[in-house]
């Protein structure tokens, strides 16, 4: 399968994820109002502080199946997704089971709600915990379909899922009950329905074992591999959450809902960050495993070049006219003014971190866990108490700021750390050619946006028309000024185009 046709089914998916994601927004708000939509900001966040119960199996199966798909014995990586999946399975009733117990206790001392009684609460967590629990397989599935590079699978799964799920949603607001109660019975259901298909279409690709049995030796092989990758995952999700936390508690639910819009909006930038990641992991695992250092070199640069160069151009358009495109979304010029601010500083953070995918990538490729744990222990020591004081501080903004100030020191730190150990020599190279470039090629036209076209007086869709006309010429010019070889990658004029 071509790594281009993978890619593409990625960004398919993500792409449609994204747009099916913010149309409903309107019709959430519409339906359940504000301060309901902050509950499902605070599912958002509890579904991703529950992810580190998988402890680093995910990642762990979508390696393993990659690196036993190189050498052509997928049949191994059965036993192991088998046996994981009975774990799995297994965490999925002590979540449900978990939230059920914290929900009253959450309700009454934890989130705050002028509209919605501390019952309504109550009952919308307990459900929180079944649509969580009903999802939790699907993460490892998906990763088995992964790294067997089959993208195109999982994404039309996904899209199709994702469609049901949140189309779904709408029609049963507008047409049953609008209350979140019944938007979480209905995402429950749908959740399962996800995970049952994905479980099939894993199990269809990699082959029915003949006689599937718990291995525990599987577990053994893989331990140091998992349990590094449930430290980077603990990190991980304190620095992706640890604002949302914080703010939860802090912030009234109609303020935290606003948050979450402005996270929603920000977070559009990952539907070209995760297919890039989720094409290119699995080719530099497989590179590493047959020892192609000079193809896995050029990969890990085009990839890096290809993504900054459309990344930072969208990313620039986000922070600088974030207000005309949250009034365009919403319809509420109160909510674009609010979350404007927020938005931009979260794009720009969320860019930064976007690129250092690609680091974190070769250190898994290289199955070594320690240094991403090293890197996320060192920068947790600065991000805990900055976010703390931020949030605190200067509330929503302040927990945007804390997310930018991370991103440039992990990119500096990170950089450095990666290089000292794994592709020597080339840190520099990477940074100030793969990145910097097409970063202040982005801020340079970020600028005549905000000067020229920001406070001119057009309409909010007449400026949008203008920013995408300026983030096509950054990424123009990016390409442009893209060495010889790197073009060349882009065009899939070099070897490694094919498997």
């Amino acid at each position: 399968m071509k790594l281009g046709r993978n890619l593409l089914a990625g960004l398919a998916n993500s792409i449609w994820t994204a747009l099916i994601g913010l149309a409903v927004v309107p019709f959430y708000l519409k339906y359940l109002g504000i301060e309901a939509y902050g509950l499902i900001g605070f599912f958002m966040t509890t579904q991703a502080l529950l992810s580190l119960l998988d402890m680093g199996m995910t990642p762990t199966i979508n390696r393993e199946v990659a690196r036993c798909s190189a050498s052509g014995n997928l049949k191994e990586a059965g036993k192991l997704l088998h046996t994981l999946a009975v774990v799995y399975w297994g965490m999925a009733g002590v979540i449900a089971l978990l939230m059920l117990a914290l929900a009253p206790l959450i309700a009454e001392y934890w989130l705050q709600s002028k509209q919605l009684s501390p019952q309504t609460i109550s009952h919308a967590v307990m459900m929180m915990g079944l649509v969580v629990a009903c999802r939790w397989p699907i993460g490892l599935y998906q990763g088995a379909l992964i790294g067997a590079q089959r993208l195109t699978v999982s994404s039309g799964i996904s899209i199709t899922m994702v469609s049901i799920g949140n189309l779904g949603a709408v029609a049963v607001l507008a047409f049953v009950s609008p209350t979140i109660e019944a938007f979480f019975i209905w995402q429950a259901c749908a959740g399962l329905v996800y995970a049952a298909t994905m479980r099939w279409a894993a199990w269809r690709i990699i082959g029915k074992l003949s006689q599937a049995r718990f291995d525990v030796d599987k577990l053994k092989s893989v331990w140091r591999f998992t349990a590094g990758m449930s430290g980077i995952a603990l990190s991980a999700t304190v620095f992706s959450q640890l604002d949302k936390v914080i703010l939860s508690k802090t912030l009234g639910l109609e303020e935290f809902g606003s948050y979450m819009l402005a996270t929603v909006v920000a977070s559009s930038l990952y539907l070209l960050i995760m297919p890039m990641f989720n094409a290119i992991y699995p080719r530099l695992s497989a590179l590493v495993v047959t020892g192609e250092t000079e193809k896995l070199t050029d990969l890990y640069r085009w990839g890096t070049r290809l993504l900054a160069t459309v990344l930072f151009p969208i990313a620039m358009v986000l922070a600088v006219f974030s207000e005309d495109l949250v009034y365009i979304w919403t319809g509420n010029p109160d909510i674009a003014l609010r979350v404007a601010p927020v938005i931009s500083v979260l794009a720009i953070g969320s860019a930064l971190h976007g690129v250092m995918f690609f680091p974190y990538a070769l250190q898994l490729a290289y199955g070594m866990t320690r240094l991403p744990l090293t890197i996320n222990a060192t920068l947790m020591i600065v991000l805990v108490p900055l976010t703390i004081f931020l949030s605190l501080k200067y509330g929503a903004l302040g927990g945007a700021m804390a997310w930018l100030v991370l991103h440039v020191l992990y990119i500096l730190l990170g950089t450095w750390l990666t290089h000292r150990q794994l592709l020597k020599g080339l840190g520099m190279i990477w940074l100030l050619q793969d990145v910097v470039i097409p970063l202040g090629l982005s801020i340079m036209v970020g600028l005549i946006g905000l000067y020229v076209i920001h406070d001119s007086g057009y309409s909010s869709s007449m400026k949008l028309i203008y920013a995408g006309m300026l983030a096509l010429a950054a990424a123009t010019l990016s390409f442009a000024v893209m060495p010889k070889a790197l073009q060349a990658a882009l065009l899939y004029k070099i070897s490694w185009k094919k498997e």
